[in-house]
């Protein structure tokens, strides 16, 4: 399972300078738990909407089913993410402390929970839910491991290609609910797969002296500053605008109300103005402040996606819970 590009592109924080680490934190840090959270969250968002589509409770034995397997093949490919990116890890001063690139856990050690968790997680989705849900889930984590980790040293197009598993969560608990893939599932996929490019070039942008230290070829840290920062906006401007009609896309589905179409409308207009105030990069790359101006773009960003799921969960076919 992707853990964003919900890979590494969901929440990204700087790691801490080396210290003494237990062995459960060593994990935490293998699993990358709080973007596999944020996997977890939006997985759920497709469970539930899917279960009402079905007009059945979406709290019973199937949720636990599904968003435990999703979660076991989440961290699996974390682990083997970080497994075959030990040494680019271990070039960045954000990512050296982590327990592979620091030596703490075997390469061994790491592939052998990787592989388990991927395969085993899979298989238990398929026998609990449906076979469906288990094939989305291991293409996903091939997807994220096999094809978008190798490519983020080969080409920029890596993070177009990674946005693809990055966005399939919330279409996985579509599936684990209903069985088939239909529109609104594809709608939520959609919604993940633009939400991440502003996203991630706020992350690239702030980053980008560690990343090409490491040999990351992205946008951001194109050789010519200037040529970046102009295509880092307009890739971000683009994604940030259509935002608002794939959002606003399950109300013209009718698998939430009006409601949540107006608290969409909000949430994206101001995802856009932050995007907005990101283009201010193209103005002087190197200062201080466009560093300052993509870091409010990624606050914005890790807003915006749990509002927005959480307005189309409490609005869900019209009907407003509280």
């Amino acid at each position: 399972m992707a853990t964003s590009a919900t890979t590494d592109h969901v929440l990204a924080p700087a790691e801490a300078c080396p210290k003494p680490r237990s062995l459960l934190a060593d994990y935490a840090t293998l699993f990358k738990v709080r973007v596999s959270a944020m996997v977890i969250i939006t997985a759920g968002a497709g469970f539930y909407l899917g279960s009402l589509r079905s007009g059945i409770s979406p709290f019973h034995a199937g949720l636990i089913d599904a968003l435990g397997g999703i979660a076991v093949v989440t961290c699996g490919s974390a682990a083997l993410n970080q497994a075959l990116e030990r040494r680019t890890d271990s070039l960045m001063r954000r990512t050296s402390n982590r327990p592979m690139a620091a030596g703490r856990i075997s390469l061994t050690h790491g592939l052998l929970l990787g592989f388990a968790a991927v395969f085993l997680g899979s298989l238990y989705l398929a026998l609990t839910t449906n076979l469906l849900t288990g094939t989305l889930t291991l293409l996903t984590a091939i997807g994220y491991v096999a094809i978008y980790t190798p490519l983020k040293r080969v080409t920029t197009i890596n993070t177009f290609i990674g946005a693809f598993p990055g966005a399939l969560p919330p279409l996985i608990g579509w599936t684990a609910a209903r069985g088939v893939i239909e529109w609104p599932g594809v709608a939520l996929f959609a919604i993940l797969f633009v939400w991440q490019f502003p996203h991630f070039m706020a992350i690239g942008w702030m980053y980008r002296d560690d990343y090409a230290r490491a040999g990351i070829r992205l946008t951001p840290n194109l050789a010519n500053t200037q040529y970046a920062a102009q295509s880092t906006v307009i890739q971000s401007l683009f994604y940030a605008v259509l935002m608002i009609p794939v959002s606003l896309s399950l109300v013209w589905l009718h698998t939430t109300g009006y409601v949540y179409g107006a608290v969409a409308l909000g949430l994206g207009l101001g995802y856009l103005w932050y995007t907005i105030r990101f283009a201010r990069i193209t103005r002087n790359p190197e200062s201080a402040d466009s560093r300052l101006v993509a870091r409010d773009l990624l606050r914005a960003s890790v807003l915006y996606l749990p509002l927005l799921m959480a307005a189309m969960m409490l609005d869900a076919k019209g009907r407003l819970f509280f």
